[in-house]
């Protein structure tokens, strides 16, 4: 009976140095992780701030893919919403408290099952020279059941950090395949109806063609909007000749006028006329990194169908504009190669 007493003592010392050990753990946690995407940061943020891509790059999900998925009344920007339930797990749901549009997002997750808590959820995108930098953190209070829990199962930052490393690592890999996808869609024969244009030529490579056609059209938009004169269409580019075995382009790049424009200043931007023709047709929805392989389908359409180009030069219209489409899968370049 006193052995007893003895052991029951001792347990009972042990229980209080425990729940002493417990008490004085931190009443808070805070961690991050961070990842380098070579990615836009818009597509990167839209990403993020709809919870309906949030089950593509979850790593909770791809524990437990037949887990049920809920949404709120919207599901971006603030007062956006998701829950979730499953069996590994448990249940519960996030809240978007604050968005700072392509710079940061703010929620609030709360866990039901197993255990009741609240954590905050901060994302942060940061420009840099290779890309953006995405840092999701999460931070919280720890009650005593979280201690005590953290104390026999390892903090929360060892439980969560290595979810949140491969949360980040499938986002590059989703939003990056995402970023590679593009379609051919030769159009075939159809008619150009012909216009003015202001342009001006140059000589590129394959290698500098995209450097050297920005500052181009950057040049000509900032000399129409010197003489006040508005584009009535799309930039595009004329390939005036193409040496297949050096790279060499000589190239104009232009943007469409209404009308013929004396052109004023030092005579290297001028205006032009494309004449209405019958042309060969082709769309490219993608990064313009894949045109060459859409200019080769198209010159093998011509092959195939024995169709011979004109005099008139061809050129590609770029319909719609990078800056309001920030994944490049959505960029949309028409080809145009006249046709006797």
């Amino acid at each position: 009976m006193k052995a007893l007493k003895y052991v029951l003592f001792l347990l009972l010392i042990v229980i209080i140095g425990l729940a002493i050990y417990i008490a004085v753990q931190p009443n808070s946690f805070s961690f991050s992780r961070s990842r380098v995407i070579n990615a836009p940061t818009t597509l990167l943020f839209n990403k993020i701030n709809d919870y309906k891509n949030w089950p593509s790059f979850s790593p909770w999900i791809e524990h437990e893919p037949e887990a049920s998925l809920t949404y709120g009344d919207t599901t971006v920007g603030i007062k956006a919403s998701n829950a979730w339930k499953g069996e590994i797990l448990g249940e519960g749901g996030m809240k978007t408290l604050n968005v700072e549009q392509n710079k940061s997002i703010s929620q609030k997750i709360t866990f039901i099952k197993p255990f009741e808590s609240q954590s905050d959820i901060n994302w942060t995108f940061e420009n840099t020279n290779q890309g953006t930098k995405v840092t999701w953190a999460m931070s919280g209070k720890q009650d005593f059941m979280t201690k005590m829990y953290t104390t026999f199962a390892g903090t929360i930052e060892e439980n969560t950090a290595p979810d949140f490393d491969r949360g980040l690592f499938k986002l590059d890999s989703i939003v990056t395949a995402d970023m590679k996808k593009f379609t051919v869609n030769i159009d075939g024969i159809s008619e150009y109806g012909g216009g003015f244009y202001m342009y001006k030529t140059t000589s590129a490579t394959t290698k500098n063609i995209s450097q050297i056609m920005g500052k181009q059209f950057g040049e000509i938009m900032a000399y129409m909007g010197k003489i006040n004169l508005v584009a009535s269409g799309m930039p595009f580019t004329i390939y005036n000749d193409m040496n297949p075995e050096n790279g060499g382009i000589i190239m104009s790049n232009a943007i469409p006028v209404l009308n013929k424009v004396t052109p004023e200043g030092d005579g290297q931007i001028l205006c032009g006329y494309i004449p209405k023709a019958k042309v060969v047709k082709t769309t490219l929805k993608g990064n313009y990194t894949n045109l060459p392989k859409a200019w080769e389908q198209t010159m093998q359409y011509l092959g195939k169908n024995n169709l011979e180009q004109s005099n008139i030069p061809p050129f590609e219209i770029y319909t719609n504009d990078p800056g309001d489409f920030p994944n490049p899968a959505n960029w949309v370049t028409e080809i145009y190669i006249p046709i006797k």
